[in-house]
């Protein structure tokens, strides 16, 4: 493009916040590293440039000498102000279109971003029936608060780089917990703080899998969990999951040679079924022959409510295969992001130096508030009050759904979680579903979203259709009112099929 043609489509704010000779700078640069302005060519006298654009030659005078100084523009006196022509900007170099981005990247990153891997994202605030989201109305944040303003007085040294593993102390307080609500066999030395249970899966995949290693995953499932695996190059074999949990002779029979296995036992997601003990020594007895991992995510089974947390898979590992995967965003707030793994102490001291070279180690002062509200009681306490709120919200979704939506549903294992799974009799498009309920605010997850397209898992005859819905984010009141709205749009909807 001709120089004079580029610069008659500026158009400068003055009301903008930007200093307009910013502004014009920004648009000069930009034309010359978007090849719209050749290298060589010759702007217009300042004079004639703030006459044209109507602005003052002293503006144009301030974006001429930045440019200069940084050596976009060369002049001359006597003889003008031009693109400096030793710029080695070729005429391909034009800003890629939003298609291209993807080409740009490698292989490995492009499987970061494929759609196998895509993460859900919560927009404003909480409503019924949001996933994956605790009452935040329940939190006692005055004590946080109180907690986190006595840290930052005393921190001092605290606030350099630290042990990538976590605070020791933390590590401890964990550790400890972890034995007498789940059975967890650990010392503080096999604890590796995360940011987030979805870091500590992306350190399994990236440490522990060569590419192509075949990894067991559960149908229906996690698609972080199997996001993460497939980003790192791994083969996801989806497994069905029946009323004992993962099949362990369904993968053995199929993919004999798995590296590793994910699995939910104690709540599977999404379902909430919890495995059977006889399944659980099946899947270690398979890994020990076949010396794989397995991985168990224990993301909510701090709530179940027709009787105590189940043992953890961990408390029945006598060899070492077991790599234990916690979260404390369903017991707190998820953007706390913190989480945690328990490892074999042959893996331990290996996580803790790869985490260093993702991100050197997790967030120093909310470990050590954390630290404070586990010494002080407050977590005991918090896990207790909220159990008993989010046993309240969930009987109120069970009822408000058998009165609203009786003869229409099915409701899977409903006794533990922050969320209930319920498949449709007659079989209808759930993602629509999905879709239309959201348009009139209520959000909920299509069930066929979380199964393995069916090409990929011959064990498996078509794929459900249903709902998950989330309920303890809100209030029972709130609850109800969205159950009554949520049988409304699927009258509205079946009417239209």
């Amino acid at each position: 493009m001709h120089i004079a043609d580029y610069l008659s489509t500026l158009r400068l704010d003055p009301a903008s916040a930007t200093p307009l000779f910013q502004q014009l700078y920004d648009a000069i640069k930009c034309g010359v590293l978007e090849f719209r302005i050749r290298p060589g060519a010759q702007l217009p006298p300042t004079r004639g440039l703030a006459k044209q654009l109507g602005i003052s030659r002293q503006t144009v005078i301030v974006a001429y000498a930045q440019l200069t100084a940084e050596g976009f523009l060369a002049g001359t006196v006597g003889k003008g102000t031009f693109v400096n022509s030793r710029l080695p900007i070729a005429a391909a170099r034009r800003a890629p279109g939003p298609g291209a981005a993807l080409h740009l990247l490698s292989e490995r990153g492009a499987r970061f971003v494929d759609h196998r891997a895509s993460m859900v994202t919560h927009e404003g605030a909480p409503r019924a029936f949001r996933l994956g989201m605790p009452g935040l109305d329940s939190f006692p944040f005055s004590i946080w608060a109180r907690l986190e303003s006595r840290c930052w007085r005393q921190a001092g040294a605290d606030l350099g780089y630290a042990d990538p593993a976590g605070l020791p102390r933390l590590r401890e307080l964990l550790a400890a917990h972890l034995s007498t609500s789940r059975g967890v066999h650990c010392a503080a030395e096999q604890i590796v703080i995360t940011s987030g249970s979805q870091q500590a899966l992306f350190l399994i995949a990236t440490l522990l899998l060569a590419p192509g290693d075949a990894v067991w995953v559960e149908d229906p499932g996690y698609r972080g969990a199997s996001g993460a695996l497939y980003a790192a190059g791994a083969r996801v074999c989806p497994i069905p999951v029946d009323a004992e949990g993962l099949s362990v002779a369904l993968g053995a029979k199929h993919h004999p040679g798995a590296r590793l296995v994910y699995s939910t036992p104690s709540h599977q997601y999404p379902l909430g079924m919890s495995m059977s003990l006889p399944r659980r020594l099946d899947l270690l007895a398979w890994a020990v022959r076949h010396q794989a991992w397995v991985v168990e995510d224990d993301y909510d089974s701090e709530y179940r409510y027709d009787g105590p947390p189940l043992a953890s898979l961990q408390s029945l590992d006598k060899t070492g295969c077991v790599i234990y995967v916690g979260t404390l965003s369903k017991i707190l707030f998820p953007g706390l992001r913190l989480g945690y793994l328990v490892l074999p102490h042959g893996l331990a001291n290996s996580f803790a130096r790869g985490k260093a070279v993702i991100d050197r180690h997790s967030c120093t002062v909310q470990q050590h508030v954390l630290a404070d509200f586990m010494a002080e009681g407050h977590f005991n306490r918090h896990i207790k009050r909220t159990r008993e709120i989010y046993a309240e919200r969930h009987g109120a979704l069970l009822r408000a759904l058998e009165t609203q939506l009786a003869g229409e549903i099915d409701l899977a294992a409903a006794n533990s979680g922050l969320h209930v799974a319920l498949a449709f009799r007659r079989g209808l498009d759930d993602i629509a579903l999905e879709a239309a309920a959201g348009r009139r605010g209520i959000e909920v997850r299509a069930l066929s979203r979380l199964y393995a397209p069916p090409e990929s898992v011959a064990l498996r005859t078509g794929t459900p259709s249903g709902l998950l819905l989330g309920f303890a984010s809100v209030p029972a009141d709130d609850t109800r009112a969205a159950v009554k709205a949520l049988g409304a749009v699927l009258k509205d909807f079946r009417g239209r099929q």
